[in-house]
């Protein structure tokens, strides 16, 4: 894909040559940053309605920062129409059709990590998807297209340039992706979750926002156990287990093997989100350990599921650390080692050196050091409590209130 730019933006995809008017600048430039004092922020006066173009998905870790973004536009004026514009994958229609909101289906493929034969094939079905965002941006006419930096995002943006419409993107990861790499000199924002990112974009536009996170899980937000009457101190101690929307097999099978070894079983509660392949097995064990636990493929309720427990192990995807700190919870980090670019340890480790998070690499995870871990912060509530507070100061949870107050500005709304 060749994206040399000028004034005017050329794009040359599989052989096709497009063409597209950037916007000018001198709106941005005289745009009041916000770490300007005298910047005034959005706060009671009443905003227009809009209508926002969510690019991309596939991941909850894509998916969910653009719904939390969708719900603040929506929370600013409710005549706001949001339309997501994605491949349309089961989870995204689950979750989408739950929450009320338009899914519209273009056609396009990953490149990173497919092998040079996918990668061709991706690259032939890309003018495909650029001519699907384009009818349905011509139909929906958005004032603003937010580009969420997976794949799917790439030719809704392309397609919203040729028409002359703003974007803003945002990324989620410490080290950006490869599709925000490439759409950044077409945005017109770019809202970073991490301060170092800033520098991986050579653009002024770029504001550190934080990761987004969903209305559900800001409501009510902290440890509600730990300030309950002496009760609590009786109460099992609820741990947390998921590796994302498909479950983790190698996180399911260390759990199976350390709840042999775990010290006064009866103390325990596990809520435990195994993905289909490995419910039966993971019940079982804790059937076979007697201990108390809530097991499902799948949980709709993660907010509140968050809010009961003590102890969250899992994954380090974007959204799951941005939830964890937003809300202020001790987690045992286990990354996914083969995520791009190594993102899932960089997320951890910038907790993990502050005393924010447990993380234990997938090269060192074994029964023994994880019920060990357990066993620790079971006899240590105080560690416990440390290791949350500091999680909540890595917390942004104005985020998605900070990137809609930048994106009315970029619109002069």
């Amino acid at each position: 894909m060749n994206l040399a730019t000028d004034h005017n933006m050329r794009f040359e995809v599989g052989g096709l040559r497009l063409e597209a008017q950037k916007n000018s600048a001198s709106n941005l430039q005289s745009r009041p940053r916000r770490d300007d004092p005298h910047a005034e922020r959005s706060t009671g006066a009443a905003f227009r309605a809009l209508r926002i173009a969510v690019a991309g998905g596939g991941t909850g870790g894509h998916l969910f920062p653009g719904i939390a973004i969708a719900q603040e536009f929506m929370t600013r004026n409710v005549h706001s129409e949001i339309i997501f514009v994605s491949t349309g994958n089961p989870l995204e229609q689950r979750i989408l059709s739950k929450m009320n909101f338009e899914l519209a289906r273009i056609t396009v493929e990953g490149l990173k990590g497919r092998g040079l034969w996918n990668q061709l094939k991706a690259l032939f079905k890309l003018p495909k998807g650029i001519f699907d965002a384009l009818r349905i941006l011509r139909r929906f006419k958005p004032d603003l297209i937010v580009g969420l930096g997976s794949y799917s995002a790439g030719p809704v943006v392309l397609a919203g340039r040729l028409l002359g419409v703003n974007v803003a993107l945002h990324e989620q990861n410490l080290l950006p992706g490869i599709t925000n790499r490439l759409l950044a000199r077409l945005a017109d924002m770019i809202f970073v979750s991490f301060e170092e990112s800033k520098l991986q974009f050579k653009s002024r536009n770029v504001e550190f926002s934080g990761n987004p996170v969903r209305h559900d899980f800001l409501a009510g937000s902290g440890r509600a156990k730990t300030d309950e009457s002496a009760d609590s101190a009786r109460s099992p101690f609820t741990i947390l287990i998921f590796g994302g929307s498909q479950g983790a097999h190698r996180i399911n099978e260390t759990v199976i093997e350390a709840l042999d070894r775990l010290e006064r079983k009866d103390s325990f509660y596990f809520i435990h989100q195994t993905g289909e392949a490995d419910e039966h097995q993971v019940r079982e064990a804790y059937r076979h350990n007697n201990i108390q636990n809530t097991v499902q493929s799948f949980f709709d309720n993660m907010a509140e599921l968050y809010r009961d427990a003590d102890l969250v192990i899992c994954r380090a995807g974007a959204t799951t650390v941005a939830e964890i700190t937003a809300i202020g919870k001790a987690a045992i980090f286990i990354p996914y080692p083969f995520a791009a670019d190594n993102h899932q340890v960089l997320n951890a480790g910038n907790l993990s050196k502050d005393g924010a998070a447990e993380m234990i690499l997938e090269k060192d995870l074994n029964a023994i050091v994880l019920s060990q871990m357990i066993d620790y912060y079971v006899a240590h509530p105080a560690a416990l409590e440390k290791m949350a507070d500091k999680a909540k100061q890595f917390g942004n949870p104005d985020a998605a209130k900070n990137i809609v107050d930048d994106c009315y500005r970029l619109l002069a709304v």
